[in-house]
Order: C-alpha cells, then structure tokens, then sequence
C-alpha cells in the first residue's frame, strides 16, 4: 500500500483504561500508521497525563467536561482537517480495532473507487468480544414507514451498501470531507454521526459496510439511560430530554432534516410512546 495520510480521529472522558486500550490497538496497525488526534474533554483520571508518557506522539488536544462526543469529535476533526489528510478516521475509545483493519478499510475504498465510487464512506463494524455479535456498524431502514428507524447491517465478503452509520469506526476520504464538512454542532452527544452519513447521501456520496468485522466494541448498557423503561418517570424524562436521550431542539432538527413532510409526528412519536409505557405501568401496579 503507498504511502497515505490518515487522521484517527477520538475524543474520550475519564475511561483511561479503555482509551490506552484502543490507542494500543491502533498504534499496532499492519502497513499503515495513523497520526492520532485525541480530545480529552475534561477527565480528571490522569487520561492526558497516561497518553503524553506512552503515546506523546499523539496530538491531545483539550477540552472542560462539556464537549461530549459530538463536540469532542468536532474538535479533533477540525485540527485535522486545518493539516488535511488522505483520509479521516473516526473511532470511539472503547473500541479496539484488529491489526489489519485500517489497511483494509482502505483497501475497501480503494476498491470502490476503481469502480467509479471515490465519495465513498466506509464503516467498520465492531462485534462484542465475549459473543461475537453485531454492536456497531452501518445502518440500513428497518421498515417503510418509518424514516428515522434504523437497523444494523451484518457485514459479508463484500462490501454492502447502507443508508448511514454509528460513529464508533468509520472512514472518511478528504474529498467527502471537503464536501460534508465537520459534524454539526447543534448536536450534542447522539444524532450526529447518522446526520453525517444522511447528509453526504444527500450530497451524492455513498455509504459502504467494509467487509467483515473490524474489532470489538461492548453496547453501552441501556440501564439507567432513557432506554431504561424501569427508572421512574420523572428520572426516565430527564434521561430523554437530555443531551445522551432525545435532546428536543436536537432529535427535531434531526427530524426536520430527515423525516420529510411529516417529520413532526416523527420527533413526537418518541414523546409519546415514554409517555404512554410510565403510564401503562403505573396503572398496572
């Protein structure tokens, strides 16, 4: 493989063990190296300190605790496009990524682009590591119906078209980056990586599932978030309408973007369906 510039892209916030984790499995990439562009947004468990001992090549960059992913992410994406590379990697800290996977995500849009597809956006997916199933990854539709309800898509031996993506392992070449831009920062924590890829199809670019799987990646656990229909209704509204749930200036601008015409009943319905579920429940007591 020539030589080729690549920016990995990571914010993190006081989960050093899994940063150094991930940061280790990218510096043992096969045939490749990444310069590493690393937002530590605030951690007070000695993140920065770890990284400038074992990595001070990695370019740390810092942020007060109120970044979250979106920002954090923004942050590390604008410093490397100031610079410009061949292409961006975005990768979250609790991933760690299996030695040849760069290269073959690379390889994946090289591939492509021989075939006429250059704007093209490549996805990694991850797999939990105890089980081996599907936690992050490309996304397709999961019904007709609904236009911002989405499914994982399982990768196979080629790469497989998608509609967008979690931002937990994707790469982005320079010139879909130069189209899209950065992530919109009206988001906060969630929608902006799916924004992302819903944007640069907009665009004419295309989103691709690389082939096989690119590392492990544990789901975030639903308890005590606003997935968790247990937590009583005043915790369960607050875990919604804030910036890890359904933000409503945030999940509406989503809406707006990408519902169509009746994308109001589609930033509602959310609402709803909580609302309804706590009352179910209290009734049933």
């Amino acid at each position: 493989m020539s030589k080729l510039s690549i920016a990995a892209l990571i914010t993190c916030h006081n989960r050093r063990d899994k940063t150094m984790a991930c940061l280790e499995a990218l510096s043992q990439q096969k045939d490749i190296q990444c310069e590493i562009y690393l937002t530590d947004d605030g951690s007070s468990d000695g993140t920065s300190a770890a990284v400038r001992e074992r990595y001070p090549e990695v370019k740390l960059l810092a942020g007060d605790g109120s970044l979250f992913w979106v920002g954090g992410m923004r942050k590390a994406f604008a410093a490397a496009m100031d610079i410009g590379y061949d292409y961006y990697l975005w990768l979250n800290d609790d991933s760690n990524l299996f030695a040849d996977t760069v290269s073959q995500l690379v390889r994946t849009h090289q591939n492509l682009a021989a075939n006429h597809t250059q704007e093209a956006i490549i996805i990694g997916s991850l797999q939990d590591a105890a089980t081996g199933v599907l936690t992050y990854g490309g996304v397709v539709r999961a019904n007709s119906w609904h236009p911002l309800k989405f499914q994982l898509l399982t990768p196979g031996d080629e790469p497989k078209p998608c509609v967008t993506m979690n931002g937990n392992c994707v790469l982005i070449p320079h010139s879909v980056a130069a189209k899209v831009g950065n992530l919109e920062p009206k988001f906060i924590h969630r929608h902006a990586d799916y924004d992302y890829g819903l944007r640069a199809q907009q665009l004419g670019c295309s989103v691709w599932v690389a082939p096989g799987y690119a590392g492990t990646c544990s789901r975030n656990p639903k308890s005590g978030t606003w997935e968790d229909a247990n937590l009583p209704f005043s915790q369960l509204w607050k875990q919604v309408t804030g910036p890890k749930g359904l933000a409503p200036e945030e999940w509406q601008l989503f809406a707006r973007r990408h519902a169509g015409p009746l994308w109001y009943f589609y930033w509602l319905l959310p609402y709803v369906r909580v609302m309804g579920t706590s009352l179910l429940r209290k009734l049933r007591k």
